[in-house]
């Protein structure tokens, strides 16, 4: 791990501090979830900042580490990742702060200032998107150590943006809210209104869809496509795993938009599972042959 942050910090220094304010915030949070005993939408309030604290901490780690290996570019990218932090930092300051206030951070218009505080997390969600993209595209030649990993961050950075990007789809103004004056517009769910029974730990809804679960998948496929790498050093598994961890990707979201939850898929949802199964098998089996 000292390696790990030896080496990101010649990637970006703003990146590294990022990932241990995130960091920090997880721990205090994770206080909060033992000391504090308020609810928000059927939930532990601090239950939120401390699922991003560590997501956050993850993703800015990985990729600080990752611009360590560029070989160009080097001056857009510190700026990209100052971009990416700076976002970043305000987009988890506005959260705190709303779970300080005893308010919803996402989706929230009850108020002027609910409302313009969802408004800046919008904006800094494109920001981070254009940033990450930026670095992505830079890293696409970087001088990694292998081809394998090499092919495992350029898949896995595409992965990631299209998981950042189905955020975007839970900004969509519900029929319910439509309808009605809830002080919300957008939500988690599909077929059921956000705060019902959640799944532990994760929050994700037990009883419809859920849009964070393919957003978790899908931002986190580069630290996937990266730790398979280290195991298993053949660019075409690399491949194989690409392809499935896409499948999985795209089978969420669309359970979700079906308004399923992850835990009751019913019979389509199955026999699409058991296809991406037997669809990684054979691609395995195929890809460690001999030619």
């Amino acid at each position: 791990m000292t390696e790990i942050i030896r080496r990101a910090r010649k990637g970006s220094t703003a990146l590294v501090v990022l990932a241990a304010a995130s960091f920090v915030l997880a721990i205090v949070s994770a206080a909060g979830l033992l000391f504090d005993d308020r609810v928000l939408l059927g939930q532990p309030i601090w239950l939120k900042p401390f699922k991003f604290g560590i997501s956050f901490a993850v993703y800015a780690l990985t990729l600080a580490w990752l611009m360590s290996h560029l070989t160009r570019g080097h001056r857009t990218a510190r700026v990209s990742a100052w971009a990416v932090s700076l976002a970043s930092v305000i987009e988890l300051a506005i959260i705190t702060a709303q779970v300080i206030r005893g308010r919803a951070s996402h989706f929230n218009t009850s108020t002027e200032l609910d409302e313009m505080l969802w408004t800046a997390m919008g904006m800094t969600i494109v920001v981070l998107w254009v940033a990450t993209a930026v670095i992505a595209a830079l890293l696409w030649k970087a001088g990694l150590p292998d081809r394998a990993t090499q092919w495992a961050v350029r898949l896995g950075l595409v992965i990631a943006l299209a998981g950042l990007t189905e955020g975007f789809l839970m900004t969509s103004t519900t029929d319910s809210q439509e309808d009605s004056e809830s002080g919300y517009d957008g939500a988690h769910s599909v077929g059921v209104a956000d705060g019902g029974k959640g799944m532990p730990l994760t929050g994700w809804s037990m009883e419809g869809g859920d849009l964070r679960i393919g957003h978790f998948v899908g931002m986190h496929a580069l630290q996937a496509l990266l730790l398979f790498s280290l195991f298993v050093k053949q660019v075409r598994m690399v491949f194989v795993f690409a392809a499935a961890y896409t499948g999985l990707f795209a089978l969420v979201t669309w359970q979700a938009l079906r308004g399923q939850p992850l835990l009751a898929p019913d019979a389509t949802t199955l026999i699409a599972l058991a296809g991406l199964i037997a669809f990684a098998i054979t691609g395995a089996v195929f890809a460690t042959r001999r030619r």
